[in-house]
């Protein structure tokens, strides 16, 4: 899906429905910065087809701007699915909730009151329980309010130069975010307390940041530009030291992505490249080259459930791309396989006992016979229920 006449793309995102249907979400620009609105910027939402891996030709849902709002930055769409956030660079930001089946979608906007007058916010970021709303603006100021309350827990003017990057914790119980001129910090998101000042080098910038999401690895990652070198550095949330760093994407980065299961971590450059690296091994186990052909990838997301990623530029528009990596194990497949060897073993000690005798491998006397499989069932024809008798002590 290209930019083109449509105007060009410049934020979306995946939207997974209680119903579990996967919608996409697109802000587009009409307008080329600094030109004189010529019409409208708008939202729309696409329906994604897994089987095919391509969104809709046309949108299902679509809601035009106001021309005092300017043009979409950036969306987070909520956990649940029914709604989700857009700031402009005019405006501020907008609500925006869904109603309706995919046939019948319907989109309806809505003012949120503690950023009629906030100015352009670059990051946008929902808890992952969906509990906690933060954003970071051009200005650095940083807000983090109680959703769908809205009562402002952090109002930090000046938390940041300007902001580059934001991420909750898997707990929500922290926010990292990071700065133009090349810091990184930690919140308390409870009480808004600051905990930390990432440290790093004076030829260290720290760009991007993202939580890592399968539970048990409680680490942060960053992208770290060290002199001419992108490196991928990764901090224990525990005490915030880097604990290693590694060259993965061997060129600057402008996205960072964490697959919702926590197992895949994804790159992507300014000129286009995309990378997928396996989390556990710190491997790559994805490229894509010159995706996004000379253009600097905007957004890198992961699809809800499939091994499927959103990305977009302003040059390309949005594409969907399914990803060369191992399929993950379905649940019914889990089972199958338990009872699958289950009843493997059973055949295999069945054959066994009637075809060795290494088990009874003892001297028999004329008296003794070998015990057949009856003796350890039971007699059939037998109901006594005392059959072998009580011991004698």
């Amino acid at each position: 899906m290209e930019g083109g006449a449509g105007g060009s793309v410049t934020c979306g995102s995946w939207i997974r429905r209680p119903e579990n249907v996967i919608f996409v979400v697109l802000g587009r620009s009409m307008t080329p910065p600094g030109s004189a609105p010529s019409s409208s910027s708008v939202i729309e939402i696409f329906s994604f087809d897994p089987k095919t891996t391509s969104l809709s030709s046309s949108p299902l849902a679509r809601h035009e701007l106001e021309e005092s709002d300017g043009n979409p930055i950036t969306i987070a769409v909520h956990p649940s699915g029914d709604d989700f956030v857009c700031s402009t660079t005019n405006g501020g930001c907008k609500l925006f909730e869904l109603y309706g089946q995919e046939k019948n979608l319907k989109l309806f906007a809505k003012e949120l009151p503690p950023f009629g007058d906030a100015g352009p916010q670059k990051c946008l970021a929902f808890s992952v329980d969906g509990s906690r709303f933060a954003t970071g603006g051009v200005d650095g100021h940083l807000r983090i309010l109680e959703w769908p309350s809205l009562r402002i827990i952090v109002d930090e003017v000046r938390a940041h130069k300007s902001f580059r990057d934001m991420d909750f914790s898997l707990d929500s119980e922290f926010l990292a975010s990071t700065s133009t001129d090349g810091s990184a910090r930690i919140w308390k998101t409870e009480d808004g307390v600051p905990l930390t000042t990432l440290a790093r080098n004076s030829d260290e910038k720290i760009e991007l940041c993202r939580f890592s999401k399968d539970g048990t690895k409680p680490f942060l990652f960053c992208t770290v530009q060290k002199g001419d070198k992108a490196l991928t550095a990764v901090y224990d949330i525990s005490t915030w030291n880097k604990i290693g760093h590694k060259r993965l994407l061997r060129k600057p980065a402008s996205v960072l992505s964490v697959s919702l299961d926590g197992k895949y971590l994804a790159l992507g450059s300014k000129d286009g490249d995309i990378c997928v690296v396996d989390v556990k091994k710190m491997e790559i186990s994805h490229w894509s080259k010159r995706l996004h052909l000379g253009a600097s990838i905007s957004l890198l997301e992961f699809c809800p459930g499939q091994r499927v990623v959103l990305t977009t530029s302003s040059q390309w528009g949005a594409m969907v791309t399914k990803l060369n990596v191992p399929a993950d194990w379905k649940e019914w497949q889990i089972y199958l396989l338990l009872v699958g060897l289950f009843l493997a073993s059973a055949v295999a000690f069945y054959i066994f006992f009637k075809n060795s005798d290494s088990f009874w491998n003892f001297p028999l006397t004329r008296q003794q016979q070998r015990p057949k499989m009856d003796s350890f069932l039971g007699d059939a024809q037998s109901e006594d229920q005392n059959a072998f008798g009580p011991l004698d002590m």
